[in-house]
């Protein structure tokens, strides 16, 4: 692990920007997928094309997490290289006048825009898929056979709690607050509106429900992503 580095980019002209230090065309790297190159010359560098801000992006495993680019919007690409080549390639891709190096407050600000889970926060050993609004990740044949572990357990959370947006133009809501619990929340002041996540009740879960909390006005359950994603699945 100590000869590999780990390098998060993103923004909407992200692709554009690597591309100009690859001999391999980026374009076949699809949402979820990874492949060996070489970047800007540094050999061995394994690149991940996913999102964790709602736009594409690649993750550059240089063998450390080291930068995240952020732009308006937000192509992600995680990177990894080897140790030796992180100074090389971070000359490189901020050489560009559009990256910019951001911390990881402008990365969760973007998550929670995509309605995106961050594990310890969001999600935990106490949550399960269903309640987290993940049941894509439990098929439909296996769900209508219910013949999977703990499907007695899990299936009747369906219409038990459930994770929704909540927005409000009143004060922040605060993170850990009882009803519902909510997991995190930013105040975007372009847009005079608090943007959290939290939990309810199933029957409470309804877009433009609005829910009691410990602030002066009362934030409004809505659809998630409260911005749209836009994850590149190939041409």
């Amino acid at each position: 692990m100590n000869t590999t580095l780990y390098m998060s980019s993103s923004g909407a002209s992200m692709a554009q920007v690597l591309q100009s230090g690859l001999t391999d065309d980026l374009s076949k790297l699809t949402f979820m997928t990874s492949t060996l190159a070489t970047v800007f010359g540094i050999q061995g560098c394994r690149l991940t094309c996913c999102g964790y801000t709602g736009e594409d992006g690649v993750e550059v495993s240089l063998s450390l997490v080291l930068i995240g680019l952020c732009k308006q919007e937000c192509v992600y690409f995680p990177i990894s290289v080897p140790k030796s080549g992180v100074v090389a390639v971070t000359e490189h891709l901020l050489a560009n006048s559009e990256v910019k190096l951001a911390g990881l407050g402008a990365r969760d600000s973007l998550r929670l825009e995509a309605g995106l889970c961050l594990y310890g926060n969001d999600i935990d050993e106490s949550t399960t898929p269903v309640e987290a609004t993940l049941l894509w990740t439990i098929g439909k044949r296996r769900r209508q056979a219910n013949d999977f572990p703990s499907a007695e357990i899990i299936l009747p959370q369906i219409k038990a709690r459930k994770r929704v947006g909540l927005v409000s133009s009143g004060p922040p809501v605060r993170q850990h607050t009882p009803i519902p619990r909510v997991t995190v929340e930013i105040r975007f002041n372009f847009h005079f509106m608090c943007f959290a996540m939290g939990y309810v009740d199933a029957p409470y879960a309804k877009n433009g429900t609005p829910i009691q909390v410990e602030v002066r006005k009362k934030p409004v359950v809505t659809k998630m992503p409260f911005m749209p994603t836009n994850y590149y699945s190939g041409q």
